[in-house]
């Protein structure tokens, strides 16, 4: 239930188009269905302007498909991140709809297509490796509403790779930076534009990285200022506070009304 389909039947109760007990039945769903396993929060898009996500991991495959169906009934769309082949292929066969995003480990009903959103959400990776989650970022953006782009392998290895692209870098509302080993591209990038910058480090890398730590902690002390930094492969994270940061963009960039002369 989103705010737009919460008024269309509020205003067709009121204009006896919809009776009540159609109305009340309507909303027996809010604020969440009960699962056996799960409690679905279908206030979600309505606080929050996404349904709820579903995390693949640690749920079985009939937990999953039970969650995903709902969710698809109430919103019509859904989003799981973190799923592994076992469980895609429930989804897959479960929901007709379903994209499988297989280097995302996401599965999608209703995924927009990348220039069908508002504004621009810009994904930069350090290196081919990172790909997992710059694509958990990217397409999280696009599905929360954002027209999104990517430039992809323009660590700073190979520096000219990101230099000879910085036009793109500033015409973004919002750049997101997914890098592992040392994580320094984020602070590069941070350096070169005024945007909102989302860092992302990744567990790529190897012993002294551990694990993802030491790009975390390079770009937590990032000297580039505005740096904003998630969790080590958060790239769901850092997709849906993109995706907002773009919205309220680009609705400040509207034109506004001139008000009327009396």
């Amino acid at each position: 239930m989103d705010r737009h389909r919460l008024q269309e039947l509020l205003e067709g109760v009121r204009e006896g188009r919809i009776d009540v007990s159609a109305g009340l039945a309507a909303l027996e769903t809010l604020p969440f269905v009960a699962l056996e396993h799960t409690h679905i929060d279908t206030h979600r898009e309505l606080r929050c302007g996404f349904p709820e996500v579903i995390f693949g991991e640690g749920k079985s495959p009939g937990e999953l498909v039970e969650i995903a169906q709902s969710v698809v009934t109430l919103h019509r769309r859904v989003l799981a991140t973190r799923v592994d082949e076992q469980r895609a292929s429930a989804l897959l066969e479960a929901l007709p709809n379903a994209v499988h995003h297989e280097r995302a480990r996401m599965v999608s009903v209703g995924m927009p297509s990348a220039n069908d959103g508002e504004g621009s959400v810009l994904v930069v990776s350090a290196g081919t490796s990172d790909g997992p989650v710059a694509e958990e970022a990217l397409l999280t953006a696009r599905m929360m509403g954002a027209r999104t782009d990517a430039m992809f392998d323009v660590g700073v290895a190979g520096i000219h790779r990101l230099l000879d692209q910085s036009e793109r870098l500033r015409e973004a509302n919002v750049v997101i930076v997914v890098a592992g080993m040392e994580g320094a591209l984020a602070s590069v990038v941070g350096g070169l534009v005024r945007q909102p910058l989302i860092a992302v480090p990744t567990s790529v890398g190897y012993g002294a990285s551990f694990g993802g730590i030491a790009a975390l902690l390079a770009m937590l002390n990032s000297c580039a200022a505005g740096v904003t930094v998630v969790n080590i492969d958060n790239g769901f994270g850092a997709g849906t506070s993109a995706a907002r940061i773009n919205a309220l963009a680009t609705s400040s960039r509207a034109p506004r009304r001139s008000p009327a002369l009396s």
